[in-house]
């Protein structure tokens, strides 16, 4: 007998609560999930939806990214509240930056897991968190403290132009996956929007929507994270056991 991996579905992983101090002298909660009795072999940062639109560390693709890579594909997940945002995890402090403050909370993630000793991070940005990435991440490439970079519904309502020619010339992997029926930005405006940063590779996901609902989406966009993260990890097994 084999048992279906479900919506919420979690699989075994060590689970450590973290708190995570800002160069503005802020405290974020967080968490990070690792494989539970092996070394992580790739290691995700993951940057959240609006604030302002109910978004935090357990928006829901965040959330089963948390609850089944560690598994999956022996990939740590470092997730966390953006500033001023409350989960159950608790509250971080300070108030919303609208991307600009929170380039120091995406700071601080990094900086976790360069001090844990874990693999170069890619950055998973969902919505408002591509903004805070396509922002703020330059300085860690430059640094090579993060190892790529995938962007999920990528808004560009923040982003400007010349934001965007700045990652022209990176030697990471930058990956967007668009929905075909995105609210904000659909795979052609993105293509266009992109085209100044030729390198960011645009991917269309046929069908899906900005929020990624159902598991078919979460499942495209598990599976295309962790063969980036750890290359032969996907398709990741839908079913546990025999």
């Amino acid at each position: 007998m084999s048992t279906e991996i479900r919506s919420n579905t979690e699989l075994p992983a060590r689970r450590t609560d973290v708190e995570l101090v800002t160069d503005d002298h802020l405290t974020l909660v967080g968490e990070l999930a690792e494989p539970l009795d092996r070394p992580a072999r790739g290691t995700l940062v993951t940057l959240h939806p609006l604030p302002t639109a109910q978004g935090f560390m357990d928006s829901h693709v965040l959330k089963k990214a948390a609850a089944r890579l560690p598994a999956l594909a022996d990939i740590a997940v470092l997730r966390f509240n953006f500033r001023s945002v409350t989960s159950p995890r608790g509250t971080s402090e300070g108030v919303f930056g609208d991307g600009e403050s929170e380039g120091f909370d995406l700071r601080a993630a990094v900086h976790e897991t360069v001090e844990r000793g874990l693999p170069t991070p890619w950055l998973l940005g969902w919505s408002f968190g591509t903004e805070v990435a396509l922002k703020h991440g330059l300085e860690h490439v430059a640094a090579g403290t993060v190892a790529g970079v995938v962007l999920l519904s990528p808004p560009l309502h923040r982003t400007t132009d010349d934001e965007l020619r700045r990652w022209a010339d990176v030697d990471v992997p930058v990956v967007a996956l668009v929905p075909e029926h995105d609210d904000f930005l659909q795979p052609d405006e993105a293509a266009r929007r992109f085209a100044v940063a030729p390198n960011v590779r645009v991917v269309p996901v046929a069908g899906a929507k900005h929020l990624w609902v159902g598991e078919r989406y979460v499942r495209t966009v598990l599976d295309a994270v962790a063969d980036l993260v750890v290359p032969g990890s996907a398709p990741l097994p839908t079913h546990l056991g025999d």
